[in-house]
């Protein structure tokens, strides 16, 4: 028995001291609890060259993760397994996380730097006051089009997608709120209409548009549009930019009908363990010169009005990527339509997919 214990002493002992190296050698690296800050943002969203600008300057160890969707993201953060110190969520996953309470307050007194956000990006409808999040990245919805395969004709209105010389011509980005607000705002309708009748009458506008719809595809539209696999696709104003680095012949616009304006904020998940390196994060990321960076590397636009002075005349005073109020006027923000409308929304949109079969 007593050589039974003193096995058990030695294995505990060895144990201890195992764990002990194991602690220093993770503190060494940056793994250690208020030494680590994991971030949740989406993939190929940062530029990389600056998160180990921050691990150097401020001795945190970034451990970054990657979503592909907002509900993705929700779900991980709501079943607590992982624990996120940044999210970085879209307006309406915003409003819904606040909802549920799974977001902590932001200090604004740990933010000085959140001084160059242009008001305009401030203090909307998914966050009055930024009380839980503070901006990212923003953009708009809408068509980017092959000048050259278009012979000369220019794309102005949603209506214009229906032309009958765009047969099998045009890609649709796989989502339900972009293909049905689509429908919507051809119709003068609000991307956040909750009337049955306007979103089925959207949804047959819709279907008269698949003998032009070549496919419904995901970031693989990129490719196919730089490749002129297609003359027309409806995007994100960030693919949009990315695609035409890639072919001058393509060009971007928002509808004159109105379209989409999305915002990308950054935020603290209420199971957040390093709340003081969020703060640093933040205030990191919005630092004028590092905000210019990083929109240079991910193509968005920043909400960073100071950022726009280290950015290339020809990106800054780009009007497609950066509209001005006028335009902008006409754009809305995705309301958290709740999950009875929003399962409505998907359904219209499967309807649509299997219509096309």
């Amino acid at each position: 028995m007593k050589q039974l214990m003193r096995s058990f002493v030695v294995i505990v002992a060895i144990s201890l001291v195992l764990m002990y190296v194991v602690s220093r050698l993770n503190s060494a690296q940056g793994y250690s609890g208020g030494n680590t800050l994991t971030v949740y943002n989406w993939g190929d969203y940062i530029d990389p060259e600056i998160i180990d600008e921050f691990e150097e300057e401020t001795g945190i160890k970034v451990i970054y993760q990657t979503f592909d969707s907002n509900e993705a993201m929700m779900t991980k953060i709501e079943q607590g397994g992982t624990t996120f110190d940044i999210a970085v969520p879209s307006e309406y996953a915003i409003s819904k996380m606040k909802e549920e309470d799974l977001l902590l307050p932001v200090e604004h007194k740990q933010l000085p730097n959140l001084k160059h956000i242009n008001p305009r990006f401030l203090n909307l409808s998914f966050d009055e006051g930024n009380r839980y999040s503070i901006p990212y990245f923003w953009g708009t919805v809408g068509v980017v089009y092959n000048k050259e395969m278009l012979n000369g004709k220019e794309i102005t209105s949603w209506d214009d997608l229906w032309d009958p010389e765009l047969r099998n011509q045009i890609l649709l980005a796989d989502g339900a709120r972009e293909v049905i607000g689509m429908g919507l705002n051809s119709l003068a309708y609000s991307l956040n209409d909750t009337n049955k009748t306007h979103l089925r009458e959207a949804k047959e506008k819709l279907d008269t548009l698949t003998p032009n719809v070549k496919a419904i595809v995901g970031d693989e539209i990129k490719m196919l549009l730089a490749n002129e696999e297609a003359s027309v696709g409806l995007v994100w104003s960030g693919d949009a930019s990315e695609i035409m680095s890639e072919n001058e012949d393509l060009d971007y616009v928002v509808p004159e009908e109105g379209s989409n304006l999305w915002f990308d904020n950054m935020v603290i998940p209420k199971t957040a363990k390093n709340i003081e390196g969020a703060h640093q994060f933040m205030n990191f990321m919005l630092d004028p010169e590092i905000a210019a960076r990083n929109a240079e590397y991910v193509g968005y636009s920043t909400p960073n009005e100071k950022a726009l002075d280290y950015l290339a005349d020809e990106v800054a005073e780009d009007k497609r990527f950066y509209p001005d109020e006028a335009l902008t006027e006409k754009l809305e923000v995705y309301d958290n339509l709740g999950k009875e409308m929003l399962s409505y929304y998907n359904e219209l949109f499967l309807e649509f997919k299997m219509h096309r079969k």
